[in-house]
């Protein structure tokens, strides 16, 4: 047992969760709260079953969700013959191996001009003022409507696609990587991260095939057609003509069309994971840990037999 963590008051996210003795739901659509009361709520949906916890959340900007976790059965999809691998950019927020492209809505450049100015309006404040918090609360309120857009883009996008497709090919890409280059505002604004995740979890959820392909995987730089490797790119080409059989190639459009042959081949060998040069598989195989306690003894203890100190036919014997 340890000691409580407590919260501190000017934390920008407070939560507190509660078991089923805790909060009721009423006929007229409140719920009760021990010791809060009863709570007018706005549904988003209706629950499918009775909740068995309760999650109070208030954001930075001073709004409270309720978050409850229910039993359901999985909503799988009747099976499709269609798959589609899907190549992430900035340009284009996916292009899909059949030619589609999602078009990057771009919710945080599109803000940055109002919140620039209430940036500016929060500098002016005198620190620890009323003001100042409130300047504050604007500019929380601008950057949740922006994840808000952001994350309703998100699931329609990735709902669409795991409707349309029995099985979902995307490259796993280093965004942590790409978020300390000089294109870190673009990469955020896009939030690949999230959107994979809503592909992963919603592929199990409605009985669907999903894999990762490599980031190390020469996407773009594989003729699609003929499979001729013609070297890297840089980003500002965005068509190339194949120099083995003269196919002309939007690159995007090409990169999906070979995460889709990737993620079939990886699927067909039975693997998560491509080989590396060497033909090995990537993660290590797991290690047994050690039966004896490491460090040495204490002053004035003498150290006690283990496991490991006694083998099949010996005869020797330890003081106690």
């Amino acid at each position: 047992m340890c000691p409580p963590r407590y919260k501190s008051k000017k934390d920008t996210r407070q939560s507190i969760r509660l078991n089923a003795n805790a909060f009721s739901l009423r006929d007229d659509g409140a719920v009760y709260v021990a010791k809060v009361g009863h709570i007018k709520v706005k549904w988003s949906r209706p629950l499918p079953a009775a909740p068995t916890s309760l999650t109070v959340t208030k954001d930075s900007c001073g709004r409270y969700f309720l978050g409850f976790v229910v039993d359901t059965e999985p909503d799988i999809l009747p099976e499709l013959e269609t798959d589609t691998g899907i190549d992430l950019g900035l340009s284009a927020f996916a292009v899909l191996s059949d030619g589609t492209k999602i078009h990057s809505p771009r919710f945080l450049r599109r803000a940055e001009k109002k919140l620039k100015r209430l940036g500016r309006e929060l500098s002016r404040k005198v620190r620890g003022s009323k003001n100042r918090a409130k300047a504050r609360i604007k500019i929380a309120r601008q950057h949740a409507r922006v994840a808000n857009r952001r994350r309703d883009f998100h699931h329609k996008a990735s709902t669409q696609i795991i409707r349309d497709n029995q099985a979902v090919y995307v490259e796993n890409l280093a965004v942590s990587g790409l978020g300390r280059t000089r294109l870190a505002t673009s990469v955020h604004d896009a939030g690949w991260s999230a959107f994979v995740g809503m592909l992963e979890y919603k592929a199990v959820k409605h009985g669907r095939t999903f894999t990762k392909v490599d980031r190390a995987f020469p996407s773009s730089q594989v003729c699609s057609a003929c499979g001729f490797r013609d070297g890297p790119k840089p980003l500002h080409v965005r068509k190339w003509t194949c120099g083995a059989c003269g196919t002309v190639h939007d690159r995007d459009h090409n990169a999906a069309r070979n995460v889709l042959f990737e993620g079939r081949r990886i699927v067909a060998a039975g693997r998560a994971e491509t080989l590396n040069a060497c033909g090995a598989p990537v993660r290590r195989a797991p290690v047994s840990a050690q039966r004896g306690e490491a460090g040495s003894p204490r002053k004035g203890q003498r150290p006690r037999p283990t496991s490991l100190d006694f083998r099949p036919g010996s005869t020797s014997s330890f003081e106690a």
